[in-house]
């Protein structure tokens, strides 16, 4: 694929969209963000502030620790580190750089203002709308189906933006993802100038590494990671997935190391790279070849959850673990054919795993999403593969990545407001 192509360039400009750092768990993030730039617009401190959120917004602030808040957790806890140390211009790193002196001013803030949650109305799945009230005025703000997707500002009845469902700001409206395919993926992985995508890449395997060895080397969470290496420390499937699980160990307890996301997830971001890279490092292949590995799996990975939405019912580490292993498998020396019945044995297997909120047990998760990408790995390259009409499986591995995008994005639904209803108590 040359680079004056068309589909290269829109590779290049989705991998510029997605692989953007973030401290923490992007949904109380995304609020913080709210938050912070909200707090701006009013100009001093709210003494009172409303958020209102989505069920999958709720679902995944819940449990998660917010970090540099020291060990606060919830929508509270992450709209006030926006509005008292945010730094509105950081977006998804809008609290990256907190004192000690301002996590005793957000707990300060908490005991003193009420912070107010309550269900956004209507039927988007990603919407979070925050009222701050304070020195005679108000301001709303509201973020839409992504992270830092601000559409509506307004103050003291002055709308100062109204952009729909498009972006503000510096972010651009997201590239439709709808060219992308399998065959063009391992194309342009295969042949593109590595030095177009080095920066991006190279911070990914820096930042991601760095938070997979620190859930190792430390206490975080379940601690799934080290677990997995106490059992087995020699076997390389044991320590990819070890490695990838322990990321998500300290990322989902508060570990105050950045990622790099990729779908609007850390946790995906982190199953699609470090996996990847633990074999790329095992093997010994040079390290631009392990960039291409990363970079295809973080496409793939885009390619996989394109269909099911940011935010479902349906697990988004399935779609991530089933990329990393198709890129294990192109380490390995596996072709388009064998990587494409390595990524449908993985999604025949793994596929209906359940989303239920950001927390611990999304390192076990990850652990089984990478084992399901090896083991279809394994299984195509020994020429072993499940096949048409076998359950989910479609005509080919395009139509099988349709029928799993249905499957998350409409067949779960239902599911997800059942979570959502348990996880709430209502």
């Amino acid at each position: 694929m040359l680079p004056t192509d068309i589909r290269y360039q829109n590779y290049i400009q989705v991998l510029r969209e997605e692989l953007v750092p973030a401290m923490g768990c992007t949904e109380p993030i995304a609020i913080a963000y709210g938050a912070a730039k909200a707090r701006e617009v009013l100009g001093c401190l709210p003494e009172t502030v409303l958020v209102e959120a989505s069920g999958n917004i709720i679902k995944n602030v819940k449990s998660v620790v917010v970090p540099n808040t020291g060990g606060l957790h919830g929508i509270e806890a992450a709209a006030a580190a926006g509005i008292v140390a945010g730094a509105a211009d950081k977006k998804l790193e809008v609290i990256a750089q907190v004192t000690d002196q301002d996590k005793k001013a957000i707990r300060d803030y908490l005991g003193n203002h009420e912070i107010k949650v309550l269900p956004a109305q209507g039927d988007i799945i990603f919407d979070i709308i925050l009222t701050l009230q304070g020195g005679g005025s108000t301001v709303k703000l509201r973020i839409m189906d992504f992270h830092t997707n601000i559409v509506y500002i307004e103050k003291d009845g002055k709308v100062l933006l109204d952009a729909g469902r498009a972006s503000s700001g510096s972010t651009t409206p997201l590239t439709d993802r709808a060219f992308m395919n399998l065959r063009d993926i391992l194309e342009f992985a295969e042949t593109m100038n590595v030095d177009d995508v080095r920066e991006m890449v190279e911070r990914q395997i820096q930042y991601n590494y760095a938070i997979a060895e620190a859930g190792i080397k430390e206490n975080w969470g379940a601690n799934v990671g080290s677990v997995l290496l106490d059992d087995d420390d020699q076997s390389i499937k044991v320590r990819a997935r070890a490695m990838a699980a322990a990321g998500s160990d300290a990322r989902m307890s508060g570990c105050e190391l950045p990622v790099i996301i990729v779908s609007g997830s850390g946790n995906q971001g982190i199953t699609a790279s470090v996996p990847v890279i633990t074999y790329a490092k095992a093997l010994g292949v040079d390290h631009d070849t392990m960039v291409r590995a990363v970079t295809f799996s973080d496409l793939l990975t885009i390619h996989l959850k394109t269909g099911i939405g940011r935010l479902s019912a349906y697990c988004g580490v399935a779609s991530a673990g089933s990329a990393a292993g198709a890129a294990i498998c192109w380490l390995q020396g596996g072709d388009y054919e064998v990587i494409s019945h390595c990524l449908i044995n993985s999604l025949a297997t793994i596929s209906g795993m359940v989303c239920d909120g950001a927390k611990p047990s999304c390192a076990s998760k990850i652990a089984t999403a990478v084992e399901s990408g090896i083991l279809g790995c394994q299984m195509a390259r020994k020429g072993q593969f499940l096949r048409d009409g076998d359950g989910l499986i479609g005509d080919g591995v395009e139509n099988t990545i349709r029928n799993i995008g249905r499957l998350g994005h409409d067949g779960m639904k239902e599911t997800d407001k059942e979570i959502i209803r348990i996880m709430t108590g209502t």
